[in-house]
């Protein structure tokens, strides 16, 4: 099979599995972070090129549940109000904690519902996708955490 052909059914495997492509989640935690992939690797516990790999879609998942576990942890984060703030101290804690971690993964503690999603339709219900984008716009250069979250809850009505 041609690498094209490849990336695209393993980018296709990505959404059936995780919801969306792993690299929109990965870049998505490095902007709201604003930290390297090669940092965010390793406070995920694996390496940078096997991130990279995942990312591109020349891998399609990842193979250890803890590295996942601990990704979601890290999305999670991103909604603490200090990280979301982007206060730089809050957001090393909030990595430093994810790092230090030892998630364990099994059928009674992986998160079904994602909380994400939660707020995502809960800021649906509160504005129209138009004012979210503009809300998002406003605040993208002080808070683009929140300005991602917001744009990504007009986008995904």
């Amino acid at each position: 099979m041609e690498d094209h052909k490849i990336v695209q059914r393993n980018i296709a495997l990505q959404r059936e599995w995780y919801g969306e492509p792993l690299g929109d989640r990965v870049r998505r935690l490095v902007v709201a972070f604003d930290v390297s992939q090669a940092f965010l690797a390793e406070v995920l516990g694996i390496s940078a090129p096997m991130l990279s790999q995942v990312m591109s879609g020349r891998r399609a998942k990842i193979g250890n549940p803890v590295v996942l576990a601990r990704m979601i942890m890290l999305e999670r984060k991103i909604l603490v109000p200090e990280v979301a703030a982007g206060n730089r101290d809050a957001m090393l804690a909030a990595m430093e904690d994810v790092r230090d971690s030892r998630p364990t993964v099994g059928r009674d503690n992986i998160p079904v519902v994602n909380e994400d999603q939660k707020v995502l339709a809960y800021l649906r219900d509160l504005a129209e996708d138009e004012d979210l984008g503009e809300a998002a716009k406003r605040l993208d250069d002080d808070f683009p955490a929140i300005a991602d979250l917001l744009r990504r809850a007009g986008n995904s009505a």
